[in-house]
């Protein structure tokens, strides 16, 4: 008898037989502790799994419900792939039309990062005047099911990639701390939220590398489809990612590293999209191969005595880290908290909470934003308790979910490593470097 899942090539649902039914992913599974209609991974994942077929409409809809923060993954002790079989079926969900049609405007609307970015950012004072509107956000909930408390960061003035065409053009000179041969390049991913909400991020990477001797190159790129592949949308998520590994390749084949500061935007380059699409053709995986988290780049050179650390200037100041589930999901272990260590007199305290709850576009949906911030309540408590002036998080929207559930600014870690080096901070860093903000020090 021909297996119904044989025409997905590595399908994660061939992993369901491994579910020895220990529950131990319910246990530790954030959504299902604050949400009753959840009924938890084993039963969304491995146990519906085994009555779902690719051409019959999925037979629990409960499953849209998973957040996809692969804390499922990370405690099952035989590696049973239960996020993306869930992701999969959110897939076939959407693929057989049962999703409601506003549902679904809604869902295109908020994982079209780079649509909203190219139609937002240009106007980007009355974008941000109608994105922090209660009455604005008022109807858009009432009409299209975007929370209306959900919190929205501010685009900014100037996207990164135009920043970055007129220093190239200027052919600005780059003195470089630690020259490297004239083959040492590495190729930038700056990914949707450096592009048009956080430039500064980007900027602070590129100093990174080029005073350790990089020549940066940032090739054309779009979005990593991750938005549409937590919404279901599979078939224009193809379309990014196919579009990436075109542009990325010509570096992959010569060697040159991909490195990203968005974690997120990483680990679909990495896994995500070529796991979830079945993309396992050889451009893929070459892409996927040379690419790196930003931060697991840096570590890879201190390791080899590579990474230039002499000279670092001090930040004493005390600050909460909280490593996301994406970054988790890379099984790398904690190469952020490795640099940050680096960086004299900071002091780094390090959270244990599974999720911030956002999980991307989830917590901007009405039905699911109660459920974003209950599940994050334990990351915003332990924020608060460490009280320090900053937290410092890796991926962008989990930072944004940390300023609106503690009013407390977030950063990424690559930002902390810059100013060490000496780089002009920008933003709520330089606030704090500048004494501009209290400390609980």
């Amino acid at each position: 008898m021909t297996s119904p899942f044989l025409p997905y090539s590595h399908a994660p649902e061939l992993s369901l037989d491994q579910c020895i039914k220990c529950n131990i992913c319910v246990s530790a599974c954030p959504v299902a502790a604050v949400e009753d209609y959840f009924p938890g991974p084993k039963y969304a994942g491995p146990q519906a799994a085994r009555f779902r077929h690719k051409n019959q409409n999925t037979p629990d809809r409960s499953v849209d419900y998973c957040s996809g923060c692969r804390v499922c993954n990370m405690v099952c002790p035989n590696g049973v792939k239960i996020a993306e079989m869930n992701a999969r079926a959110r897939g076939d969900i959407v693929r057989q039309g049962n999703v409601p049609l506003i549902q679904r405007l809604r869902n295109n609307l908020i994982a079209r990062t780079e649509l909203l970015g190219n139609l937002a950012q240009p106007i980007f004072p009355l974008s941000n005047i109608l994105l922090s509107n209660p009455v604005i956000r008022g109807i858009t909930e009432a009409t299209l099911g975007i929370a209306k408390d959900a919190y929205f960061p501010p685009f900014a003035r100037q996207r990164f990639s135009r920043w970055w065409s007129k220093r190239f053009k200027s052919q600005q000179k780059i003195i470089r701390v630690h020259p490297r041969s004239s083959a040492s390049k590495i190729v930038f991913f700056h990914g949707c939220a450096t592009e048009y909400y956080e430039p500064r991020v980007g900027r602070a990477a590129i100093h990174i590398l080029e005073a350790n001797g990089f020549e940066v190159i940032i090739p054309p790129q779009n979005c990593c489809g991750l938005p549409l592949l937590s919404n279901g949308e599979f078939k224009a998520a193809r379309r990014y990612h196919e579009n990436n590994v075109r542009k990325l390749l010509p570096y992959a084949r010569e060697g040159i590293p991909i490195v990203g500061t968005s974690t997120s935007c990483t680990l679909t380059l990495k896994e995500e999209a070529p796991e979830l699409l079945d993309m396992h053709d050889k451009d893929s995986r070459m892409v996927a191969e040379n690419t790196y988290d930003f931060n697991e780049f840096l570590l890879l050179l201190h390791t080899a005595s590579e990474l230039v650390t002499e000279h670092l200037r001090p930040i004493p100041f005390r600050m909460a880290y909280h490593q996301p589930c994406q970054y988790r999901a890379h099984r790398i272990g904690s190469p952020a908290l490795e640099i940050m260590q680096l960086i004299p007199e900071l002091e780094i305290i390090e959270g244990h909470a599974d999720c911030c709850g956002i999980a991307g576009t989830y917590g901007y949906k009405k039905e699911k934003y109660e459920i974003s911030m209950n599940v994050g309540q334990p990351l915003f408590d332990f924020v608060l308790d460490v009280g320090g002036p900053l937290v410092v998080c890796d991926s962008e929207t989990c930072r944004w979910q940390i300023v609106h559930g503690t009013g407390t600014p977030s950063i990424h870690p690559v930002e902390l490593l810059a100013a060490s080096y000496g780089y002009e901070s920008e933003g709520a860093l330089a606030n704090v470097l500048n004494g501009n903000l209290p400390t609980s020090m």
